[in-house]
């Protein structure tokens, strides 16, 4: 029977070059068929690494999309691991339930392992899809309307010697990325920046801000007995700000995009500028860390209308060699039976070793003191998700006890995982 009445897709590929418009198209189509802006849509192609990509064709139509960035993301204890950036996964509403998403990611994670990344990791439009994947929810991101004519900050001593200056966004762009790759080693779940990423910060299009002023930036830098050389950018808010008026007077609304800054007074004068920024009343907050330090700076943390959501999903491709790669905040001494239908060579007892020096992970024919799957490791991998909250689920089984405890804190992080910006 011909591909017309069957509806099968007829062929998976390495995508080319020459076809990324039609596959891109695919995938916008896949995510409600709105354009994007043209220097946005210019950025994406430019960033998309074709060999990394595939698309599924029937004849010449595109009806399945999937690609991965080849990053290297932090880990507990510091190291960059090389990390498939899962991206542009779609699939067109005529194929849908036929296997082609499947059929996707089980030749992604197999070329993923043959690419000797251990890691795979992706934000998802729709959680319930990936967890049959072995993917685990491991980052949170914190969102806020801060009230910000009600609410006041208070701030460390030190805070006062911090100097600020707008700048254009682009001319401190090397600036403030030295301030972010000097970040990227302290914060399990950041990406190393590679070379064209720092332009999604600059992205600014018109028809994007929703009635809000073009980008503007503010650069921190301290001197003299401020602890850093004078000149020196030692942090940078990005952000927007959407006039309003109301019967009683001003009603604008700051919206942040990025800040970031390298000690805590810096951090805490860019919160205060956008605090008190004229005619407005309102900083909206989209994708900060969850335990950022603002919040506990805060004279009233219920105006503050903060949420968390599920951001980063982590996928253990090679258990072994993940395992490894970070360091642990207790010592820990474990065999764990791990559950991996779709990706097998992970199936099996795993003895886990380590400490905050560095870890070992070998096969094992031991007992295992913990039973759980692929998906609830990647969930507590970068210490974000307590292992003992996934037990106390149902996800994860304590056969030693006192095991569950004993893992879950070495699995922990001393701060929260984030990543600062989607893929």
């Amino acid at each position: 029977m011909g591909t017309e009445r069957t509806g099968r897709a007829d062929g998976m590929r390495v995508l080319r070059r020459e076809e990324w418009d039609r596959w891109y198209d695919t995938l916008l189509r896949a995510f409600g068929g709105v354009a994007e802006p043209a220097e946005e849509r210019a950025l994406y192609r430019s960033l998309t690494e074709c060999d990394r990509s595939l698309g599924v064709w029937e004849g010449d139509e595109c009806v399945g999309t999937a690609g991965a960035f080849g990053f290297r993301m932090t880990v507990p204890g510091g190291a960059e691991v090389p990390t498939a950036g899962v991206t542009m996964v779609g699939v067109a509403a005529t194929h849908r339930r036929r296997g082609v998403l499947t059929s996707m990611m089980r030749r992604q994670l197999d070329d993923v392992r043959g690419w000797g990344e251990p890691l795979a990791a992706l934000t998802a439009s729709e959680p319930a899809i990936y967890g049959r994947f072995g993917y685990g929810a491991a980052t949170w991101q914190l969102g806020a309307e801060i009230d910000t004519s009600r609410v006041r900050l208070s701030v460390p001593p030190g805070t006062d010697d911090v100097r600020l200056r707008y700048a254009a966004p682009a001319d401190v762009l090397d600036a403030c990325e030295s301030v972010y790759a000097r970040l990227v080693p302290g914060r399990p779940g950041m990406l190393a920046r590679r070379p064209g990423w720092e332009r999604l910060g600059l992205l600014d299009p018109e028809e994007g801000r929703d009635g809000a002023s073009a980008l503007q930036c503010v650069v921190a830098s301290r001197g003299g007995h401020g602890g850093g050389r004078a000149g020196e950018v030692t942090g940078y808010a990005r952000f927007r700000v959407k006039p309003g008026w109301g019967e009683g007077g001003a009603e604008g609304t700051v919206v942040l995009q990025d800040l970031e800054g390298l000690d805590p007074a810096s951090r805490a004068a860019l919160w205060r500028f956008l605090f008190d920024i004229d005619l407005t009343n309102r900083l909206t907050v989209r994708n900060r860390p969850a335990d950022e330090a603002w919040q506990y700076q805060v004279s009233d943390i219920r105006r503050c209308r903060t949420r968390l959501r599920d951001m980063l999903y982590i996928r253990l491709v090679d258990v072994e060699a993940a395992l490894r790669a970070r360091t642990y905040r207790t010592p820990v001494d474990v065999v764990l039976e791990v559950e991996d239908a779709f990706c097998p060579w992970n199936a099996g007892r795993w003895r886990l070793s380590g400490d905050e020096k560095g870890a070992s992970c070998v096969r094992t024919p031991e007992e295992p003191d913990l039973a759980l799957s692929v998906r609830e490791l990647g969930a507590a991998y970068l210490g974000g998700v307590p292992l003992t909250a996934l037990g106390a689920a149902g996800r994860v089984r304590e056969l030693r006890p006192g095991a569950l405890a004993e893992a879950s804190l070495a699995f922990s992080s001393e701060v929260a995982p984030w990543l600062p910006h989607g893929f």
